[in-house]
């Protein structure tokens, strides 16, 4: 249709040539009037003969031009036509609704829909929407029919169609610019038509296919408590226990055509094809529940980590994915399977809490390193999360006594004291002997900061979660020190990271620092109260995440005159966050038979997080629930606090909410999100998890 205005557009201008020539006579005669009157009168007769010349063969020649134009028009759509319906690529025509409009032989053959067919092309194909078709001037798009994948290559086709009204009265005004009519045209989705055509790729598609499938995965695999479990049976069983873990490693990667080569007693190196990765991620890694099976007088089970690599573009990229999936696993208390594939982690398993190492070689290997780190810095910075508890302060006092011991400068990074904390931060004001400048607001210590100030970390290894991710990233030597499982988000290019997801507390794993710091390290019992509240809170009186090395690190603090009455009385509650605490039990909600869901008051007490995590721990002594949930709404976000006590991991939870924690003992926080909004993102999360298989009924 362009084509055909642009040669209307030429014939106008071809029969304004002889008006031209007319008016250019006309003036030629006027000047030669002037100059002779005779040959202006001549000139005057040849200009009329050559106007009815002119006249005559316009009368007479004009009904054979537009006769001759009609059937060249008429042959020339008659081949376009013939070329089009005979053409060996399936094409067919849609008005802007999807409305089939003309079809080839082709798509004809391909689709069984005949020359009559005039249904939308959205029954045909259900990948090609009206949005869709919409969407772009020209786009491909694959789209499945029957067994085979097909590329519809789709164009819009612009039709500048105006009434004999628009066009008269069009006529005295300025010609429109064709951007302009580009644009009229797009406003207007009635004047356009679309043009489909289809080119078979099932044969591409599946090569692709084919050869993503045969592309190989590598992974790592380290049973996590090898040396534990073998202390636990008879040492004539100890190599049956490990003959009994190969075996079962090497027939679960048998049955998917993978190669097992093992690189230590408890470590493995596995590949195998991507196109059985599928099959994996649907049993959920059931070598993760199957080596728990071994029994050979072993007091607890035996678990494994894994860790998978793909989409690096490389072996060797897939490699060190594997190692980072690896790590990452460990990092969260093992018995789990970790895929990592570029940017996106996937977590598998990780039903069981992390087994406490016996040995404390690594606890004292990481108190030499911070020793070293302090030696060789004159100011340090001690930040925990936002909004501080118990166990983040403490922490901090323990590392502050390990710097003040090197005679070293340490400030506690803390921008707000809340009810909860208030009684132990009193604990340690000058009147009690410290220094003035003890605790620091993230903006002052911002300004202060030197090139050669080291920051400690505590208690959260998520830079968003820290009190000032700012401060964070300006530091240059960071050092962290946390028992919460690594997430996706976590501090990165750390001099010093010690992450034991085993621990209680983070309180504890400092009291075992300190033995090892420096023989004649001495706490007073301000600094062993703070440290050991940290060890009671994080474990509800001892009575979760409880293990050995739990107790040890309290009695060492009882040694260092921390006193259990004292300290209960430091972490006494006033009435309102008592009350609150008390509404929100009331109203809870017990869903799916579980879950017990509750919403804490947030009105008229200064630390409803706490209140709320409280009441979570409170609703897990009722019978028939095995997870907990309570909201509170402060400071414009939604907290969330959860618990659980053994069958659920309520870290997975929360992680697909964007926060994290241990297994049971996890939390997040939503921003733009109202309490009924985010009650309805919970109940949808536990039903996906159900449904998915990563939470049992």
């Amino acid at each position: 249709m362009p084509d055909d205005i642009k040669i209307y557009d030429n014939l106008k201008k071809y029969s304004k040539v002889p008006l031209l020539l007319t008016i250019a006579f006309a003036v030629l005669n006027v000047l030669i009037y002037l100059i002779d009157i005779r040959a202006g009168a001549l000139g005057t007769v040849i200009i009329a003969l050559y106007l009815a010349v002119l006249g005559i063969f316009l009368k007479s020649g004009e009904p054979r031009i537009l006769d001759e134009m009609v059937d060249f028009a008429a042959q020339y759509n008659s081949i376009l036509k013939q070329m089009m319906e005979h053409f060996s690529i399936p094409i067919a025509l849609t008005d802007g609704a999807g409305k089939l409009l003309w079809v080839n032989e082709q798509f004809t053959a391909l689709t069984d829909v005949g020359k009559d067919y005039r249904k939308s092309i959205t029954s045909v194909f259900s990948g090609i929407t009206i949005e869709r078709l919409k969407k772009e001037e020209e786009q491909d798009l694959i789209v499945d029919y029957e067994e085979r994948s097909l590329r519809a290559h789709i164009h819009r086709i612009r039709l500048e169609i105006g009434d004999p009204d628009a066009e008269n009265a069009a006529g005295s005004a300025p010609e429109q610019s064709r951007k302009e009519k580009k644009k009229s045209c797009a406003a207007d989705g009635g004047n356009a038509i679309y043009m489909i055509q289809l080119f078979d790729e099932t044969r591409l598609m599946r090569a692709e296919r084919e050869n993503e499938d045969l592309k190989m995965i590598p992974g790592l695999i380290y049973i996590d408590n090898y040396e534990e479990i073998a202390d636990t049976v008879e040492e004539v069983k100890q190599s049956l226990l490990l003959a009994l873990a190969d075996r079962k490693v090497n027939r679960y990667f048998a049955s998917v055509d993978g190669l097992v080569k093992k690189i230590e007693k408890d470590k493995y190196f596995v590949v195998f094809r991507k196109q059985y990765l599928e099959e994996l991620e649907e049993n959920k890694f059931s070598l993760l529940e199957d080596i728990k099976t071994i029994r050979l007088g072993n007091e607890s089970s035996m678990t494994l980590s894994m860790g998978l690599g793909f989409a690096g573009g490389s072996y060797a990229k897939n490699y060190e994915y594997a190692r980072a999936a690896i790590e990452l696993a460990i990092g969260r208390g093992g018995d789990q399977a970790v895929l990592k594939t570029g940017d996106r982690v996937a977590y598998f398993g990780g039903n069981s809490e992390p087994v406490a190492k016996s040995t404390r070689v690594k606890a004292r290997v990481k108190a030499l390193a911070l020793r070293e780190i302090i030696i060789e810095r004159d100011n340090f910075y001690i930040m925990g999360h936002s909004i501080a508890d118990v166990d983040s302060f403490g922490a901090a006092i323990g590392v502050y006594c390990a710097a003040r011991q090197l005679g070293k400068h340490a400030q506690i990074v803390l921008d707000e004291v809340n009810t909860s904390l208030r009684p132990i931060c009193d604990c340690f004001s000058p009147e009690h002997g410290y220094p003035e400048d003890l605790l620091i607001t993230s903006e002052k210590a911002l300004e202060q900061l030197q090139p050669q100030t080291a920051l400690i970390v505590v208690d959260t290894n998520r830079p968003s979660y820290t009190e000032s991710p700012q401060l964070l990233a300006r530091a240059k030597m960071v050092v962290v020190f946390d028992h919460h499982r690594i997430g996706e988000e976590t501090i990165r290019g750390a001099v010093l990271s010690y992450i034991e997801p085993y621990a209680s507390s983070t309180c504890e794993m400092i009291a075992e620092v300190l033995q090892y710091f420096d023989d004649d390290i001495q706490l007073n019992d301000a600094e062993a109260d703070a440290l050991y509240a940290g060890i009671l809170i994080d474990t509800n009186n001892f009575m979760t995440k409880t293990g050995v090395r739990t107790f040890e690190a309290a009695a060492y603090l009882r040694r260092c005159g921390a006193e259990t009455t004292r300290v209960r009385k430091l972490l006494r509650n006033d009435m309102g966050a008592y009350k609150a605490r008390a509404e929100a039990i009331r109203h809870a909600e017990v869903y799916r038979n579980s879950f017990a869901i509750s919403v804490c008051p947030a009105d008229e007490i200064e630390s409803p997080t706490v209140a709320s995590a409280q009441a979570a721990n409170e609703l897990l002594n009722i019978v028939g629930i095995r997870a907990s949930f309570v909201l509170t709404d402060y400071h414009g976000k939604i907290y969330i606090s959860s618990r659980s006590i053994d069958e659920i991991n309520v870290q997975r939870i929360m992680e697909r909410l964007g926060g994290g924690g241990h297994m049971s003992t996890a939390g997040a926080q939503l921003a733009n999100c109202s309490i009924e909004e985010a009650v309805s993102i919970i109940k949808n999360t536990i039903d996906e998890m159900i449904k998915e298989g990563d939470i049992r009924e």
